[in-house]
């Protein structure tokens, strides 16, 4: 017992150490857009205290931030994981340099801020402004007594309430931007770089630092789970499709940047003997011959079905769009223009899905249109790991609108967990398997309506 009595006071002596280090904010005003740092929002009045304590906000942020056990603290381990092994030898491979410094790494693992303040540190990682905006500009007027929410966007906060601004601003560097160090190319994950992978909803949620109470509604308003999903499904074809069109990502070299297509199109077993079975399927959805590397369209059909639920005579135009994006990719040289048509009609989707309000039925819809009518398009493994956390998000959206019971929703986490499982390592990616069991999800989810 002596021992874990002293482990628990140094905990708490670490713990005080800590929140005196950030006990005194930054109260002085810059420039706006300046990046104060994270000591300047880690004071115990403001967001530094050890416990949700605060009457407003939980003013303990700091320290989920800086959790490293769970997601919330993922943000803060940014910049540390480029001192590690595995970042080491990526940077060795690509020529780079020490990770730590290499500006292709520092664009997502730290903040891009061309202007710092005092207290601003790399070594941060990815902190406070990176999402709120640089405090700069709005930093003396957020703990005013009579300032609002729209007082502090107006001084250059980030409204991360807005599903369009949130969805921007993480897909930059969880998807990618035109920005220098925001874009992982083939080469990266060739040298050992996580493949790249968004969903906004689900994202935020394993990141929350703050609790969806009548302050916080009174404030900034409520988006639902489903409309963050689907305004992320339609802002991450967007880009991932503008990217493709702007001519400066579209190839690497005399190859196409492989970053866009499908990492299982090449990345699968080979053999020349007659009595192995393809492994490669045909998709319903995209018009190419066999060989033909796909376009990756996991956020592609996602977005078809929402649209299908929430904005039929958009959604027509976007699968026009789609399948004559995927027949041009297969026959021409040149497929920007219909990358930026495409792009386009993802834009237009993204603006009608931020202004609505999605039902009940709607949402019960949309996971029927995820888990059965999308359902023949999960031939690769991509698109099977956004089907799955579509389903968690839209469940957990249907809960959190008091839609459905939670107790009812919660009989269904062994089958989520089991989808989960099936996408747990895409090397043993079986589509057959999989498409059987998300329609087994599907039964039981026609069960809770």
């Amino acid at each position: 017992m002596a021992g874990f009595w002293q482990g628990e006071r140094a905990r708490a002596f670490g713990l005080a150490l800590l929140l005196a280090l950030f006990a005194t904010p930054l109260f002085a005003a810059s420039a706006p857009g300046t990046h104060e740092g994270v000591a300047s929002c880690g004071g115990s009045t403001c967001h530094g205290r050890l416990a949700p304590t605060g009457k407003t906000v939980r003013q303990n942020e700091l320290i989920t931030w800086q959790e490293t056990t769970s997601a919330a603290g993922s943000h803060s381990q940014a910049w540390l994981v480029l001192n590690r092994t595995r970042a080491q030898s990526i940077a060795q491979r690509l020529g780079l340099g020490p990770a730590q410094n290499a500006k292709d790494c520092l664009g997502c693992h730290s903040e891009p801020a061309a202007a710092r303040g005092s207290k601003f540190q790399v070594s941060d990682g990815v902190g406070c402004e990176a999402c709120h905006g640089g405090s700069g500009g709005w930093l003396v007027s957020h703990y005013a007594v009579n300032a609002s929410h729209a007082d502090n966007v107006k001084n250059g906060m980030t409204a991360m309430e807005d599903p369009r601004a949130r969805a921007n601003l993480c897909l930059d560097c969880h998807f990618g931007s035109a920005k220098s160090g925001q874009f992982v190319t083939h080469k990266m994950m060739a040298a050992g770089h996580p493949r790249v992978s968004f969903e906004l909803d689900l994202f935020s949620s394993l990141q929350r630092h703050y609790d969806f109470d009548s302050d916080y509604v009174k404030r900034k308003g409520l988006s639902s789970g489903i409309k963050f999903w689907a305004v992320g499904q339609a802002l991450a074809v967007e880009r991932q499709l503008s990217l493709y069109a702007d001519g400066v990502h579209t190839n690497e070299g005399a190859f196409p940047q492989f970053y866009f297509f499908d990492c299982q199109s090449c990345h699968r077993r080979i053999s020349d003997e007659p009595s192995v079975a393809l492994t490669a399927e045909a998709n319903p959805a995209r018009d190419l011959p066999p060989g033909a590397p796909p376009f990756n369209d996991e956020n592609i059909i996602m977005l078809s079905a929402i649209a299908k639920v929430a904005a039929p005579g958009e959604g027509a135009s976007f699968d026009a769009a789609a399948r004559a994006f995927h027949t041009t990719m297969a026959q021409a040289r040149d497929a920007t223009t219909a990358a930026s048509q495409l792009a386009g009609a993802a834009r237009n989707l993204a603006a009608a899905m931020s202004n609505h309000a999605f039902s009940r039925s709607e949402t019960f819809a949309a996971l029927d249109a995820v888990l059965s009518g999308a359902a023949s398009r999960y031939t690769d493994y991509q698109g099977g790991v956004q089907a799955v956390m579509a389903a968690d998000t839209l469940l957990n959206s249907l809960v959190a609108q008091a839609h459905v019971n939670r107790a009812s929703a919660e009989d269904l986490q062994p089958q989520i967990n089991k989808l989960y499982a099936e996408v747990h390592d895409t090397n043993a990616w079986h589509p057959v398997e999989f498409r059987a069991a998300i329609r087994q999800l599907a039964g039981a989810v026609g069960r809770l309506k």
